[in-house]
């Protein structure tokens, strides 16, 4: 099996059990379990194996022509380079970890075959996103991973706050889509392709006439669905109401997936982006905005899922603000790390909740027996969260200190091309936000497994719960490149054929103080007398951070109710306007036909009297008219 061929099959075998799971799930539900794990786990290990025979050499390309647009061709096409190759062994794997975990953790439910089905779809539109060399067949995967984020956002379609997240789900990933599809085609437009490879040789070879004619709005089109897509300020607030989905749908979106998808395509994209000073300015502001009002707002949230997910909002800013600098290199290290710490964390959270039956922090804090019970949630929990709070030697610390790297650079002049504020925003802005983020990963970890010292806790644990021996191994499986990733960085480095940037001392020691001391902020906080951290640590911010800082509100104000009003308004058009004309139409040649019936009596004498009364006013009328010439 030569190396194209096996690419092919990475996205091609999820597709197919997801087509075999839906055929055949209900008159065979045996079959639905092996068809949900088997082809996604064949589609990680060829995704290895074309990863292994790329081996950061020269991009291996295939293409053949789908359809003829009258402009530039669309063409089935395939490029495997050293970014889209190890990205794809993330999603292969994190996947295949999702389907096993599921086949534990939704035992029994009614809807498995389904939700199996949606999982694999969605891995095959992710693969085919990462593998995907034409704009129109990556946006095929893309909009197919929006379809399939409805349905398993609200999986439990019975609890109404499941509908409504879905709902929330697609209608701002889809607002933040359209700009994006008008970009796509003003970039092929511009540059006679819709191949990603030919777009990059275009704009970064010479001579100048082959750069873009509108970069900035093209750049800015495409920044708007990458904000809705990678949920970035503006267009944030629906990721963590997506937690009211199965926690490994939850891990598939914010892990490898959907989310990581926009940051991907930026870093495919990034010379259109740095054709730009404006769009990387802009790109500057929203990623500063997004880590730091997203940490603040984990810090403050009371479930154990909702800090996850605003956290992974803050780190997706992290990996754009990479992007901002122009540094691809440190924004996919990010995207690669943050995967596999992030994908632990939230099955460790979904085995810790699955013990306790509950997620809110407050509740777990006064179970006694929780580290006991969950050993394996536990331990690998504690990995997860410090390679989030960027402790080294975990994995968070050398992708964190990457994109800190690139910030500072470019904030003092090193980097061509890239405005030296953006990368002042992003240092600034990341530096802050690593405080935070150390803060709230140390305050997950005291209010789930730490009961206030000297506090006997008031409550137990279920005597049903427990984790499935399939759970646990793959919390242990995720937790190896959680610790171990980070170190790889250097390998990375030559897969990619990049030239490592050398911190500053001050930077690096900036980065490590900053993690200490949002790590020893919590633990004083949490003190003797047992109190929440974010109480201390927020004060009277506390309730608008756990509020988003009350986006929502002001989508309401700016969008949702102008749009309801606008429907009002269409409602009352087409009753008091249009369907009275409408009716009046219909009913005024009824009326006019009910009198012409009552003219037609049938009356012989009548007909005749009014002939002669007729005739008798067309004489008179006759005279009239003469006795006035």
């Amino acid at each position: 099996m030569n190396t194209t061929t096996a690419a092919v099959l990475v996205p091609l075998l999820p597709f197919a059990a997801a087509a075999l799971i839906l055929l055949t799930g209900r008159r065979a539900p045996g079959y639905v379990r092996p068809l949900a794990v088997l082809p996604t786990l064949a589609s990680a290990a060829l995704a290895v194996l074309v990863a292994v025979r790329q081996g950061g050499d020269a991009p291996v390309t295939a293409a053949t022509r789908l359809a003829d647009t009258g402009g530039p061709p669309v063409q089935l096409a395939l490029h495997l380079d050293g970014f889209a190759v190890l990205v794809a062994v993330l999603v292969a794997v994190v996947a295949t970890c999702v389907q096993l975990y599921s086949t534990g953790y939704l035992a029994g439910d009614p809807r498995y075959a389904s939700y199996a089905a949606l999982v694999s779809l969605f891995t095959a539109a992710m693969l085919l996103v990462v593998y995907a060399d034409d704009l129109i067949v990556l946006l095929v995967g893309w909009e197919v991973m929006g379809i399939c984020s409805y349905f398993l956002i609200g999986h439990f379609w019975e609890a109404p706050a499941a509908r409504a997240a879905s709902l929330k789900a697609f209608l701002v990933t889809k607002l933040g889509d359209v700009p994006f599809l008008v970009g796509v085609i003003a970039l092929a437009a511009d540059t006679g392709t819709f191949r990603i490879s030919a777009i990059v040789t275009r704009l970064t070879s010479p001579p100048a006439e082959q750069h873009l004619a509108h970069p900035t709005v093209i750049a800015l089109l495409l920044l708007a669905g990458v904000a809705g897509k990678s949920a970035q300020f503006p267009l944030h607030a629906w990721l963590p109401d997506a937690m009211a989905g199965p926690t490994p749908v939850s891990a598939l979106i914010h892990a490898a997936t959907m989310v990581a998808a926009g940051a991907y395509f930026v870093a495919r994209l990034l010379p259109v982006f740095t054709a730009s000073a404006a769009a990387l300015t802009v790109l500057a502001v929203l990623a500063a905005l997004t880590m730091l009002g997203s940490a603040l707002a984990a810090l403050a949230q009371d479930d154990l899922k909702r800090v996850l997910a605003w956290s992974t909002v803050g780190q997706l800013g992290y990996m754009t603000g990479a992007l901002a600098v122009a540094d691809r290199d440190a924004a996919v290290f990010h995207l690669l790390t943050h995967g596999a710490f992030k994908a632990l964390l939230f099955l460790a959270a979904g085995a810790v909740i699955h013990a306790a039956g509950t997620g809110s922090l407050r509740a777990l804090g006064r179970l006694s027996g929780l580290r006991q019970r969950v050993p394996d949630a536990y331990w690998t929990m504690t990995i997860g969260l410090l390679a989030l709070a960027a402790v080294p030697p975990f994995s968070g610390f050398f992708s964190k200190e990457a994109v800190l790297t690139a910030a500072e650079h470019a904030a003092l002049g090193d980097t061509e091309g890239v405005p030296s504020a953006a990368g002042w925003l992003i240092l600034v802005g990341g530096l802050l936000t690593a405080v935070v983020t150390a803060a709230y990963a140390a305050r997950l970890w005291l209010l789930t497994f730490h009961s206030p010292a000297g506090d006997t806790p008031s409550e137990s644990l279920p005597t049903a719960a427990g984790t499935r021996p399939v759970m646990s191994i793959v919390l242990w499986v995720l937790a190896v490149p959680s610790l171990l990733l980070g170190l790889a960085y250097g390998w990375l480095d030559d897969w990619w054929h990049a030239d490592g940037l050398a911190p500053h001392a001050a930077t690096s020691a900036l980065a490590v103080a900053a993690t200490l001391a949002g790590v020893l902020a919590a633990a004083a906080a949490r003190g003797r007398t047992g109190r929440d951290p974010a109480t201390v640590l927020l004060g009277p911010l506390r309730p608008h951070a756990a509020a988003g800082f009350h986006a929502d509100a002001l989508y309401t104000a700016v969008a949702v109710r102008p749009a309801l009003a606008a429907a009002r308004l269409v409602r009352f058009l087409d009753r008091a306007v249009i369907e009275t004309y409408v009716r009046g139409g219909a009913a005024t040649p009824g009326r006019l036909g009910a009198l012409t019936r009552r003219a037609q009596t049938g009356n012989v004498q009548t007909y005749l009297s009014v002939i002669g009364a007729g005739a008798l006013l067309l004489g008179v009328a006759a005279v009239l008219v003469a006795a006035g010439k």
